[in-house]
């Protein structure tokens, strides 16, 4: 299998570095497009506050135009990268990551682990582990370096 459509998932650390240039390689390499997606957790978000109505949307828009920002940097970097795009998500990690690879049709996910083990590994893993779970296509899993 060739890919020709790379979903490659990033949430901006260092750790998640090794899966991007992986996935810009596999890009060049296959001439595939890459969408470079990015998901706000909005498990982080307080939905519980009533109290603080609209300014929880509001935050939540400043932070995804934030993002989108962010992502448009990286898409920049990849170099001489001929298909490219970028996408930005809220809600779900794991889910909102597989709902984008189904609906871009993506041949291959590429996912960043913080390599942890024990107690980290349930917690820094756990994305990258339901992604593999529940997406029904391949997934390549990147392990950052120790150093990361």
């Amino acid at each position: 299998m060739v890919p020709r459509r790379i979903i490659c998932c990033t949430d901006f650390s260092y750790n998640s570095e090794p899966a991007r240039e992986l996935a810009v390689d596999y890009a060049k390499a296959f001439g595939a497009r890459l969408t470079l997606v990015h998901v706000i957790d909005s498990s982080l978000f307080p939905t519980y506050v009533d109290w603080l109505g609209d300014e929880i949307d509001q935050i939540l828009a400043r932070t995804k135009e934030a993002a989108e920002t962010k992502l448009q940097e990286i898409a920049n970097k990849c170099g001489d990268l001929s298909d490219i795009k970028t996408c930005c998500e809220i809600g779900s990690p794991a889910e909102k990551i597989v709902g984008v690879a189904n609906d871009e049709a993506a041949d291959l996910i590429v996912v960043g682990t913080h390599g942890h083990t024990g107690v980290k590994h349930l917690v820094m893993g756990s994305i990258a582990r339901s992604v593999l779970r529940t997406a029904h296509r391949p997934v390549l899993i990147v392990e950052a370096s120790p150093l990361g």
